[in-house]
């Protein structure tokens, strides 16, 4: 399997000074196209902050962190919104969908952005609400939707662009424990049948035994 993620002696740091805290001290980390990766460590250890950086949304660190090819701290800032837009999905724990458009809206928002809108999108929409379970709801709106349901539609807005790379930052964490199952298997389904590259941020031990592999944030190092 061919290298997608590389984070190379990365360090981050918040404040100055006596205030400086460290988050991420020499951190190091492989993963390789297809993997399933879930990210555990203690509360404040620096796991969302690792995802932030691995996305582009946070670009103040040092070291290399290199996504499908692109060493994304020496990117101008249009080619990194192009890799955003068409290499990454993006799952956070509050569903962020907009409230006043319908799933289908909702899901089919990054691609009417990034401008890929086509005559194969509808085809491709049909495909993600049936994995999704949400065909019955396309034309709902979010706030008509359960926990679940909506966490569903983050999910489909987030693979509908055909992703190389899925980061997702605590996804089940405002879910009861049904639901935050089927987000799982759903996670699970997307992985093996899709090939997409999934790195979860979690502190279930449940969830995490869902990846392919665990890796723990811990003193600012990356072991696993």
């Amino acid at each position: 399997m061919d290298t997608i993620i590389t984070v190379d002696n990365v360090y981050k740091s918040f404040g100055k000074g006596d205030l400086e805290v460290k988050v991420l001290q020499g951190a190091d980390l492989t993963i390789r196209k297809g993997e399933f990766i879930s990210l555990m460590g203690p509360s404040g250890s620096g796991k969302s902050t690792l995802l932030y950086l691995l996305g582009g949304l946070d670009r103040q660190y040092t070291g290399d962190i290199v996504i499908c090819g692109n060493n994304i701290g020496k990117l101008k800032e249009d080619k990194l919104s192009d890799l955003r837009l068409n290499r990454i999905g993006f799952i956070f724990q509050f569903y962020n969908l907009v409230q006043n458009l319908s799933v289908e809206d909702n899901i089919l928002l990054p691609l009417k952005v990034s401008g890929r809108y086509s005559k194969e999108t509808e085809e491709k929409l049909n495909k993600i609400l049936d994995i999704t379970e949400l065909s019955d709801k396309r034309k709902v709106m979010p706030a008509k939707l359960s926990g679940g349901q909506q966490q569903r539609v983050a999910i489909a807005r987030a693979v509908i662009g055909d992703p190389d790379i899925v980061l997702a930052d605590e996804p089940t964490g405002n879910l009861d424990k049904e639901s935050g199952e089927h987000i799982m298997e759903l996670f699970k389904r997307l992985n093996e049948e899709q090939g997409i590259t999934i790195l979860q941020v979690t502190h279930s031990e449940k969830n995490s035994r869902y990846g392919s592999r665990i890796v723990k944030l811990d003193n600012g190092k990356l072991i696993g």
